[in-house]
């Protein structure tokens, strides 16, 4: 769903911690990919102008839909905007853990996946085809619920921005906050290709509803989070990142027997079909009945 322009004053934000962040990598040894900062950036321009021609289709399935709530929340009720925001975090957690489980959603998300390398700038490397891919229908049942789009898409923007501070390797663990809210620590195993870390801490700003429904995963120190697919994209050309999913997706149509075989396709896991395993798309042609 499409939101507000970010204000100036949030991009200079985002601006000063990315360079802070660029001289603490710098400082420390890790280093900085260049070439994958060049990536997140054209992604992101992308995934601006796709907004931009297919945004209003989202906007106007949420005015739809809110139009047949049988009750209303005031957007001038403090009530509405706190109570939504629990109810935004519901849906987005669902939302994030459909975006990992069913491969048509993953075609978009796993743009966001697709960095081997941790920072700030990553958070904006998103998929072009969301609109297309359709996560954004998980959020429509609160539309249905009475909340005001404009308050559907204030909650969701600032969900968005608090995850750019998650996007780092600077910052530790941070104590008992790390029971209730999504940290850097958390986000950073979301972000693993490991087995053990693999669809694991879907919150947005809580972490709450993860631990509550079996997918919160601690990061672990004998377990270094290796960052990326785990069938890494070597390229930064951004449409080659931007579309890698829906050419394996596409390729591995090709390779169906049956409607049956066809349906697991689109809508299983992203998985290896064949093995069972949690390791992207197959490797070899798939023989599906």
């Amino acid at each position: 769903m499409p939101t507000d322009q970010p204000p100036v004053a949030f991009v200079l934000v985002v601006i000063l911690f990315a360079l802070a962040e660029f001289a603490w990598r710098r400082r420390s040894g890790r280093g900085y990919d260049l070439g994958s900062l060049g990536a997140n950036l054209g992604v992101m321009a992308g995934q601006l102008v796709s907004r931009l021609v297919t945004g209003g289709v989202v906007a106007a399935a949420m005015i739809a839909v809110f139009r047949l709530a049988p009750v209303q929340w005031a957007m001038d009720d403090w009530r509405t905007w706190a109570i939504g925001f629990f109810v935004l975090e519901f849906f987005y957690y669902w939302q994030h853990r459909f975006s990992h489980t069913i491969r048509w959603l993953w075609t978009a998300h796993a743009v966001h996946h697709s960095p081997k390398e941790f920072t700030l700038p990553a958070a904006f490397r998103l998929g072009w085809t969301g609109t297309i891919s359709g996560a954004w229908v998980v959020l429509l049942p609160m539309a249905l619920m009475g909340f005001h789009p404009a308050v559907i898409a204030t909650l969701l923007a600032i969900n968005l921005r608090y995850q750019y501070f998650l996007h780092t390797e600077a910052v530790g663990k941070l104590g008992p906050l790390e029971w209730v809210f999504n940290t850097p620590s958390h986000h950073r195993v979301h972000h693993g290709s490991n087995a053990e870390y693999l669809d694991t801490n879907f919150g947005g700003v809580l972490i709450v509803f993860d631990r509550l429904f079996g997918t919160f995963a601690e990061e672990r120190d004998d377990e270094p989070v290796r960052y990326g697919l785990t069938r890494p994209v070597t390229s930064n050309n951004p449409f080659v990142i931007a579309f890698h999913e829906w050419a394996n997706l596409w390729r591995d149509l090709k390779h169906v027997r049956s409607p049956r075989g066809a349906w697991r396709v689109v809508f299983g896991r992203p998985s290896d079909l064949e093995t069972g395993q949690p390791t992207g798309p197959a490797t070899r042609p798939l023989a599906l009945t």
